[in-house]
Protein backbone atom coordinates (compact mmCIF):
# COMPACT_ATOMS: atom_id res chain seq x y z
CA UNK A 1 0.00 0.00 0.00
CA UNK A 2 1.41 3.45 -0.83
CA UNK A 3 0.45 6.74 -0.57
CA UNK A 4 1.31 9.17 -3.24
CA UNK A 5 2.99 11.56 -0.79
CA UNK A 6 3.55 12.48 3.14
CA UNK A 7 0.71 12.58 4.91
CA UNK A 8 1.96 14.44 7.29
CA UNK A 9 3.47 17.37 5.36
CA UNK A 10 1.46 20.70 5.20
CA UNK A 11 3.22 22.54 2.98
CA UNK A 12 2.98 25.78 1.09
CA UNK A 13 2.68 29.18 3.92
CA UNK A 14 1.93 28.24 7.33
CA UNK A 15 -1.31 27.44 8.30
CA UNK A 16 -1.50 29.84 11.11
CA UNK A 17 -2.31 29.36 15.10
CA UNK A 18 -5.78 29.81 14.70
CA UNK A 19 -8.00 26.32 15.66
CA UNK A 20 -8.84 24.48 12.75
CA UNK A 21 -12.26 22.63 12.49
CA UNK A 22 -12.24 19.89 10.04
CA UNK A 23 -14.83 17.16 8.87
CA UNK A 24 -14.41 13.54 7.10
CA UNK A 25 -17.73 13.54 4.67
CA UNK A 26 -18.26 9.86 3.04
CA UNK A 27 -21.41 8.92 1.34
CA UNK A 28 -23.35 5.31 2.41
CA UNK A 29 -23.25 3.81 -0.47
CA UNK A 30 -20.78 1.23 0.15
CA UNK A 31 -18.23 -0.13 3.09
CA UNK A 32 -15.16 2.33 3.94
CA UNK A 33 -11.58 0.79 2.67
CA UNK A 34 -8.51 1.92 3.95
CA UNK A 35 -8.44 5.32 1.33
CA UNK A 36 -11.55 6.45 3.53
CA UNK A 37 -9.18 5.70 6.56
CA UNK A 38 -6.69 7.76 5.64
CA UNK A 39 -8.96 10.48 5.17
CA UNK A 40 -10.46 10.41 7.79
CA UNK A 41 -7.56 10.34 10.14
CA UNK A 42 -5.94 13.04 8.11
CA UNK A 43 -9.01 15.00 9.06
CA UNK A 44 -8.85 14.45 12.33
CA UNK A 45 -4.66 15.10 12.78
CA UNK A 46 -4.86 18.56 10.93
CA UNK A 47 -7.37 19.17 13.82
CA UNK A 48 -5.59 17.78 16.67
CA UNK A 49 -2.22 19.13 15.76
CA UNK A 50 -4.35 22.95 15.63
CA UNK A 51 -6.07 22.55 18.76
CA UNK A 52 -9.30 22.24 16.62
CA UNK A 53 -12.27 20.23 16.18
CA UNK A 54 -13.14 17.32 13.67
CA UNK A 55 -16.96 16.44 12.93
CA UNK A 56 -18.83 13.61 10.65
CA UNK A 57 -21.06 14.60 7.78
CA UNK A 58 -23.27 11.50 6.20
CA UNK A 59 -23.20 13.00 2.46
CA UNK A 60 -26.69 11.12 1.46
CA UNK A 61 -28.45 12.80 -1.36
CA UNK A 62 -27.42 9.98 -3.74
CA UNK A 63 -30.92 8.08 -2.09
CA UNK A 64 -30.95 5.72 -5.02
CA UNK A 65 -27.67 4.31 -3.85
CA UNK A 66 -27.39 5.74 -0.12
CA UNK A 67 -28.10 2.31 2.63
CA UNK A 68 -28.70 2.86 5.85
CA UNK A 69 -26.46 -0.17 7.10
CA UNK A 70 -23.50 1.76 5.15
CA UNK A 71 -24.28 4.18 7.86
CA UNK A 72 -23.94 2.19 10.17
CA UNK A 73 -21.22 0.56 9.59
CA UNK A 74 -19.23 4.01 8.65
CA UNK A 75 -19.92 5.00 12.34
CA UNK A 76 -18.94 1.32 13.78
CA UNK A 77 -15.93 1.21 11.24
CA UNK A 78 -14.66 4.93 12.42
CA UNK A 79 -14.68 4.40 16.10
CA UNK A 80 -13.10 0.57 15.85
CA UNK A 81 -9.98 3.00 14.32
CA UNK A 82 -9.95 4.94 17.61
CA UNK A 83 -11.49 8.23 15.83
CA UNK A 84 -13.82 10.69 18.15
CA UNK A 85 -15.48 12.96 16.75
CA UNK A 86 -17.59 15.97 17.99
CA UNK A 87 -21.59 15.77 17.63
CA UNK A 88 -24.10 15.81 16.42
CA UNK A 89 -23.28 14.13 13.17
CA UNK A 90 -24.41 16.72 10.05
CA UNK A 91 -26.79 14.49 7.10
CA UNK A 92 -27.22 16.62 4.43
CA UNK A 93 -31.16 15.22 3.19
CA UNK A 94 -32.26 16.60 6.64
CA UNK A 95 -30.88 20.28 5.07
CA UNK A 96 -32.64 20.43 1.83
CA UNK A 97 -34.19 23.72 2.31
CA UNK A 98 -30.97 25.63 3.24
CA UNK A 99 -30.13 24.03 -0.49
CA UNK A 100 -33.34 25.31 -1.75
CA UNK A 101 -33.35 28.74 -0.17
CA UNK A 102 -29.43 28.79 -1.99
CA UNK A 103 -30.93 28.04 -5.04
CA UNK A 104 -33.63 30.37 -5.05
CA UNK A 105 -31.05 33.07 -4.32
CA UNK A 106 -28.95 32.20 -7.15
CA UNK A 107 -32.35 31.69 -9.37
CA UNK A 108 -33.19 35.67 -8.12
CA UNK A 109 -29.86 36.79 -9.38
CA UNK A 110 -30.71 35.60 -12.87
CA UNK A 111 -28.12 32.85 -12.35
CA UNK A 112 -29.62 29.65 -13.08
CA UNK A 113 -31.61 27.81 -15.56
CA UNK A 114 -33.88 24.26 -15.81
CA UNK A 115 -32.08 21.82 -17.70
CA UNK A 116 -34.66 19.49 -19.53
CA UNK A 117 -31.68 17.52 -21.22
CA UNK A 118 -31.39 13.57 -20.70
CA UNK A 119 -28.12 12.23 -20.05
CA UNK A 120 -28.63 10.65 -23.69
CA UNK A 121 -29.67 13.65 -25.84
CA UNK A 122 -26.52 15.05 -24.35
CA UNK A 123 -23.97 12.69 -24.92
CA UNK A 124 -25.61 12.31 -28.32
CA UNK A 125 -25.05 16.87 -29.04
CA UNK A 126 -21.18 16.03 -27.47
CA UNK A 127 -20.79 13.26 -30.21
CA UNK A 128 -22.31 15.81 -33.09
CA UNK A 129 -19.27 18.32 -32.35
CA UNK A 130 -16.09 17.09 -32.50
CA UNK A 131 -14.76 20.41 -31.52
CA UNK A 132 -16.99 20.24 -28.34
CA UNK A 133 -14.69 21.70 -25.24
CA UNK A 134 -13.64 19.65 -22.25
CA UNK A 135 -13.14 20.19 -18.51
CA UNK A 136 -11.82 18.22 -15.95
CA UNK A 137 -14.96 15.59 -15.62
CA UNK A 138 -14.92 15.36 -19.31
CA UNK A 139 -17.08 17.34 -22.29
CA UNK A 140 -18.93 20.28 -21.20
CA UNK A 141 -22.39 20.47 -21.60
CA UNK A 142 -22.98 22.39 -24.43
CA UNK A 143 -25.40 24.78 -23.42
CA UNK A 144 -28.78 23.62 -25.18
CA UNK A 145 -31.39 24.40 -22.06
CA UNK A 146 -28.97 27.78 -22.00
CA UNK A 147 -30.44 29.02 -25.28
CA UNK A 148 -34.28 27.60 -24.73
CA UNK A 149 -36.61 30.35 -26.33
CA UNK A 150 -38.26 31.36 -23.33
CA UNK A 151 -41.80 30.66 -23.86
CA UNK A 152 -40.83 27.12 -24.54
CA UNK A 153 -39.24 27.12 -21.69
CA UNK A 154 -42.10 28.35 -19.71
CA UNK A 155 -44.33 25.75 -21.63
CA UNK A 156 -42.50 22.73 -20.65
CA UNK A 157 -42.32 23.90 -16.39
CA UNK A 158 -45.42 24.58 -16.63
CA UNK A 159 -46.20 20.70 -17.81
CA UNK A 160 -44.19 19.96 -15.17
CA UNK A 161 -41.42 18.16 -17.45
CA UNK A 162 -38.35 16.69 -15.19
CA UNK A 163 -35.25 19.00 -15.00
CA UNK A 164 -31.84 19.65 -13.42
CA UNK A 165 -31.10 23.22 -12.42
CA UNK A 166 -27.25 24.88 -13.68
CA UNK A 167 -25.25 27.55 -13.07
CA UNK A 168 -25.06 29.67 -16.00
CA UNK A 169 -21.72 29.91 -15.74
CA UNK A 170 -20.69 32.87 -17.66
CA UNK A 171 -23.29 34.86 -15.90
CA UNK A 172 -21.87 34.12 -12.62
CA UNK A 173 -17.97 34.90 -13.56
CA UNK A 174 -19.83 38.25 -15.10
CA UNK A 175 -21.46 39.11 -12.00
CA UNK A 176 -18.33 38.26 -9.88
CA UNK A 177 -15.36 39.96 -12.11
CA UNK A 178 -12.56 39.45 -10.47
CA UNK A 179 -10.23 36.92 -9.40
CA UNK A 180 -11.18 34.13 -6.77
CA UNK A 181 -7.84 33.38 -4.87
CA UNK A 182 -8.28 30.49 -2.34
CA UNK A 183 -5.45 28.62 -0.85
CA UNK A 184 -4.36 24.69 -0.51
CA UNK A 185 -1.67 23.58 2.38
CA UNK A 186 -0.07 20.93 -0.32
CA UNK A 187 -0.46 23.23 -3.60
CA UNK A 188 0.09 27.01 -2.28
CA UNK A 189 -2.09 29.85 -3.68
CA UNK A 190 -4.38 29.42 -6.51
CA UNK A 191 -6.78 31.58 -8.73
CA UNK A 192 -10.32 29.49 -9.24
CA UNK A 193 -10.83 28.84 -12.66
CA UNK A 194 -14.73 27.49 -12.86
CA UNK A 195 -15.18 28.01 -16.10
CA UNK A 196 -13.28 25.04 -16.90
CA UNK A 197 -16.35 23.25 -15.92
CA UNK A 198 -19.07 25.16 -18.06
CA UNK A 199 -22.84 25.18 -16.66
CA UNK A 200 -22.29 22.53 -13.78
CA UNK A 201 -25.91 21.29 -12.18
CA UNK A 202 -26.52 22.35 -8.77
CA UNK A 203 -29.71 20.69 -8.61
CA UNK A 204 -30.87 17.56 -9.93
CA UNK A 205 -33.83 15.92 -11.23
CA UNK A 206 -34.67 13.69 -8.36
CA UNK A 207 -32.96 15.65 -5.29
CA UNK A 208 -32.85 19.28 -5.03
CA UNK A 209 -29.32 20.07 -5.15
CA UNK A 210 -25.98 18.10 -6.22
CA UNK A 211 -22.97 17.61 -4.97
CA UNK A 212 -20.85 20.90 -5.69
CA UNK A 213 -24.16 22.72 -3.85
CA UNK A 214 -24.32 20.85 -1.15
CA UNK A 215 -20.56 20.21 -0.30
CA UNK A 216 -20.24 24.06 -0.36
CA UNK A 217 -22.89 24.97 1.76
CA UNK A 218 -22.72 22.28 4.63
CA UNK A 219 -18.92 23.24 5.07
CA UNK A 220 -20.05 26.98 5.79
CA UNK A 221 -22.78 25.38 8.06
CA UNK A 222 -20.72 23.22 10.32
CA UNK A 223 -17.96 26.35 10.08
CA UNK A 224 -15.07 24.35 8.73
CA UNK A 225 -12.16 26.38 8.11
CA UNK A 226 -10.07 23.42 6.56
CA UNK A 227 -11.34 21.22 3.82
CA UNK A 228 -9.19 17.85 3.96
CA UNK A 229 -9.56 15.94 0.88
CA UNK A 230 -8.69 13.08 -1.78
CA UNK A 231 -6.32 15.20 -4.14
CA UNK A 232 -9.14 14.01 -6.75
CA UNK A 233 -10.81 16.74 -5.88
CA UNK A 234 -8.75 19.51 -6.50
CA UNK A 235 -10.15 20.51 -9.34
CA UNK A 236 -13.75 20.77 -7.64
CA UNK A 237 -12.56 23.25 -5.35
CA UNK A 238 -12.37 25.94 -8.44
CA UNK A 239 -16.42 25.67 -8.37
CA UNK A 240 -16.90 26.07 -4.72
CA UNK A 241 -15.05 28.61 -4.40
CA UNK A 242 -16.97 30.45 -6.57
CA UNK A 243 -20.74 29.10 -4.94
CA UNK A 244 -18.80 31.10 -2.04
CA UNK A 245 -18.27 33.89 -3.45
CA UNK A 246 -22.05 34.18 -4.97
CA UNK A 247 -23.56 32.60 -2.04
CA UNK A 248 -21.06 35.30 0.47
CA UNK A 249 -20.10 32.23 2.15
CA UNK A 250 -16.96 31.93 4.46
CA UNK A 251 -14.03 30.60 2.23
CA UNK A 252 -11.79 27.89 4.29
CA UNK A 253 -8.49 26.72 3.63
CA UNK A 254 -7.92 23.23 1.87
CA UNK A 255 -5.37 20.20 1.86
CA UNK A 256 -6.05 18.40 -0.88
CA UNK A 257 -4.22 14.90 -0.21
CA UNK A 258 -2.49 11.83 -1.45
CA UNK A 259 -4.83 8.81 -2.22
CA UNK A 260 -3.80 5.69 -1.36
CA UNK A 261 -3.11 3.27 -3.93
CA UNK A 262 -2.57 -0.75 -4.20
CA UNK A 263 0.30 -2.47 -5.04
CA UNK A 264 -0.53 -1.65 -9.04
CA UNK A 265 -0.76 1.61 -8.36
CA UNK A 266 -4.67 2.01 -8.62
CA UNK A 267 -6.87 3.76 -6.63
CA UNK A 268 -8.58 2.38 -4.20
CA UNK A 269 -12.29 1.84 -4.42
CA UNK A 270 -15.41 0.82 -2.22
CA UNK A 271 -16.10 -2.25 -4.61
CA UNK A 272 -12.84 -3.72 -3.46
CA UNK A 273 -14.37 -5.57 -0.62
CA UNK A 274 -11.25 -7.21 0.68
CA UNK A 275 -9.53 -4.13 1.51
CA UNK A 276 -13.24 -2.55 3.22
CA UNK A 277 -12.89 -2.22 7.29
CA UNK A 278 -15.32 -4.30 7.35
CA UNK A 279 -13.62 -7.26 6.24
CA UNK A 280 -10.39 -6.68 8.36
CA UNK A 281 -12.41 -5.82 11.31
CA UNK A 282 -13.98 -9.77 10.79
CA UNK A 283 -10.85 -11.06 9.90
CA UNK A 284 -9.41 -9.90 13.08
CA UNK A 285 -7.39 -7.05 12.24
CA UNK A 286 -6.20 -4.71 15.10
CA UNK A 287 -6.60 -1.23 15.25
CA UNK A 288 -3.19 0.03 15.30
CA UNK A 289 -2.51 -2.01 12.72
CA UNK A 290 -4.77 -0.94 10.04
CA UNK A 291 -3.94 3.10 11.30
CA UNK A 292 -0.34 2.29 10.51
CA UNK A 293 -1.58 0.46 6.91
CA UNK A 294 -3.37 3.97 5.85
CA UNK A 295 -0.66 5.92 6.72
CA UNK A 296 -0.73 6.98 10.51
CA UNK A 297 1.09 4.79 12.78
CA UNK A 298 1.06 5.39 16.66
CA UNK A 299 3.30 7.82 18.10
Amino acid sequence: MTVSHDPTSSGGAPAGTRPAVTRFAPSPTGLLHLGHAHAALFAAACASERGGRFLLRIEDIDTGRCRPAYETAILEDLAWLGLRWEGPVRRQTAHLAEHRAALDRLAAAGLLYPCFCTRKEIQAEIAASPSAPHGPDGPLYPGTCRALDPAARADRLAAGDPHALRLDMAAARARLGGPLPWYDAAAGWQQARPELFGDVVLARKDVPTSYHLAVTLDDAAQEITLVTRGEDLFPATHVHRLLQALLDLPVPQWHHHGLLTDETGRRLAKRDDARSLRSLRAAGADPAAVRARAGFPDA
